[in-house]
């Protein structure tokens, strides 16, 4: 299949997804075509059946805001007839699905079909697209879309509680590429850079935004260095890291907190950690805990969202409500005191971890594809 994928280029959860599966679709013998406004930073053009389109979006004074839309509308309208392109598949329902479904319209009147498959990532549909302004063109853009998924069931119940949907949603859960460089001697960085031998290291990856409860994960390691040497590894960067750097002084822990900042170096961070926090208010997934689960981490959550779906409680880690630091940290140090205990949750991890590997998650997508290019158009 000659597929275009859509998505945001960024750090974040949706354009990783977005990339990854991308490029196993290629290894898989399809041809993709990324189209966006910068190239992915997971993106590595030099790999069979890939290729990238940027969309420019040209000033004019007459708009106060560059519509983005438009442009991405008419460059997939440029890409399809130029590639012979046979389906869509837009991540986010704002703006991507909207500008989708005006380039189906616009090739629709040549006498081109597009089937359009939408995936739902939570930001376009529990913050985005539920405000006022936006919520009649995520309905209309969800509805109009051939096929609709989403990536955990929490995420479908809460489509369908804010919106009128007409479609069925499909949940197709988040992934993770085992095999991709799992081997320790190709790693690089070495743990007596991050901690001593003696130190347990946890290790926190985000955006760094509200809904983190960034202050949380300061005051969970806060709890857990108090009990036994540790270090905590902050990896990311947003509005709330000025305010963690801060905490971290007024604690008296700043030597023992290590900030990093938007990092392409995760995978090293990760090979030595031996605990991964994530608080969250809510996630619609869960993805940099399913990364962590993947490098043999243990996970300490929130029950919030889709966490649940990703992180299985007394197995793979522990789920906690949202906010209760104690009950955290005291399950953070069930795992971290006794190394028995650590190693049995880290197989765990890894155990919980492979049933979200691309392989098995990847036909699922192929299959969708295969039902949206047969059916009758939207």
């Amino acid at each position: 299949m000659k597929i275009a994928i859509v998505c945001y280029p960024t750090f974040g959860g949706s354009g990783v997804v977005a990339t990854e599966l991308g490029l196993e679709l290629a290894h898989r013998g399809h041809e993709i075509h990324f189209i966006t406004y910068r190239q992915p930073v997971r993106l590595a053009l030099l790999y069979p059946n890939v290729h990238y389109h940027e969309v420019n979006v040209p000033e004019y004074p007459l708009f106060h805001y560059q519509p983005y839309e438009l442009a991405l509308s008419s460059k997939l309208v440029d890409m399809v007839k130029l590639y012979k392109i046979e389906l869509l598949h837009v991540h986010y329902a704002i703006p991507h699905a909207y500008a989708g479904y005006m380039a189906k319209q616009m090739l629709k009147e040549e006498g081109i079909r597009l089937p359009m498959v939408t995936t739902l990532h939570g930001t376009d549909i529990t913050l985005v697209g539920n405000h006022p302004v936006y919520k009649p063109a995520v309905s209309f853009s969800i509805n109009k879309s051939d096929v609709v998924t989403s990536v955990s069931q929490s995420l479908k119940d809460d489509t369908n509680k804010l919106f009128t949907i007409n479609k069925e949603i499909v949940v197709i859960p988040n992934f993770i590429e085992l095999n991709k460089n799992r081997n320790e001697t190709s790693i690089s960085c070495h743990r007596s850079i991050m901690a001593k031998p003696e130190e347990r290291i946890v290790t926190h990856i985000s955006n760094f935004r509200k809904v983190k409860r960034i202050p949380d994960v300061i005051k969970i390691f806060n709890k857990i260095q108090q009990s036994i040497p540790a270090k905590l590894m902050m990896v990311g960067d947003g509005p709330e890291k000025e305010k963690a750097e801060k905490l971290c002084d007024e604690l008296g822990i700043q030597d023992k907190v290590i900030f990093f900042g938007n990092s392409n170096e995760i995978d090293k961070i990760l090979s030595y950690s031996d605990l991964f926090l994530l608080p969250s208010e809510t996630e619609s997934f869960g993805l940099a805990a399913l990364e962590a689960m993947a490098w043999s981490v243990p996970v300490i959550s929130s029950n919030s969202g889709g966490l649940p779906e990703v992180n299985f409680d007394g197995i793979s880690g522990f789920l906690s409500n949202v906010g209760d630091i104690d009950d955290m940290a005291n399950k953070a140090l069930t795992i971290l005191r006794d190394t028995t205990a650590l190693n049995t949750f880290k197989n765990n991890a890894l155990t919980v971890a492979e049933q979200f590997d691309i392989k098995n998650i990847l036909p699922l997508y192929e299959e969708l594809y295969e039902k949206a290019i047969t059916q009758q158009t939207v």
